[in-house]
C-alpha cells in the first residue's frame, strides 16, 4: 500500500511540467484578431433607410511580431513623433499608428520593436 501511494505521487510530480504551457507562449501561437462591425445607415432617393454592415479587423500588437498595415486601423506614418510625446525612431524603425497605438516598425523587415498603447 505504501509503494503505491509514493508511486502515484511520483507519477502526478513528474506529469505536472508536461502540462504546463512553454515559457513565454501563453497564447498558443494564436494571432489576436478582433472582428469589429460598424453599421452606417443612409437614406437613398425614395427616403428609406440602407444599413450597410462593414467588418473591421484590428490586431492587437506585440514586440517581435511582424507589422502588416493591412490589419492596421487608422493606419498612417508618423513623421514628427515629438509632437506625440514619442522619442525619436532609431535608425532604420518609424513610428506609425494603428488605431490609437503608437508602434516602431523596422522598415526593411518589419517587425515591431515597440507598442506604446493608447498613444493618442
Amino acid at each position: 500500500m505504501k509503494k503505491l501511494i509514493l508511486a502515484a505521487a511520483a507519477a502526478s510530480i513528474l506529469a505536472v511540467p508536461a502540462a504546463a504551457a512553454p515559457y513565454g507562449r501563453y497564447d498558443n501561437g494564436r494571432q489576436q484578431v478582433r472582428h469589429e462591425q460598424t453599421r452606417v445607415v443612409t437614406r437613398n432617393d425614395r427616403g428609406r433607410q440602407v444599413v450597410k454592415v462593414r467588418q473591421v479587423q484590428s490586431r492587437k500588437w506585440q514586440r517581435g511580431q511582424r507589422f502588416d498595415n493591412r490589419y492596421a486601423s487608422n493606419y498612417r506614418v508618423i513623421s514628427n513623433p515629438r509632437a506625440y510625446r514619442l522619442h525619436d525612431a532609431p535608425r532604420g524603425y518609424r513610428w506609425v499608428q494603428s488605431g490609437n497605438d503608437a508602434v516602431l516598425v523596422a522598415v526593411v523587415s518589419g517587425l515591431i520593436g515597440a507598442v506604446l498603447a493608447n498613444a493618442f
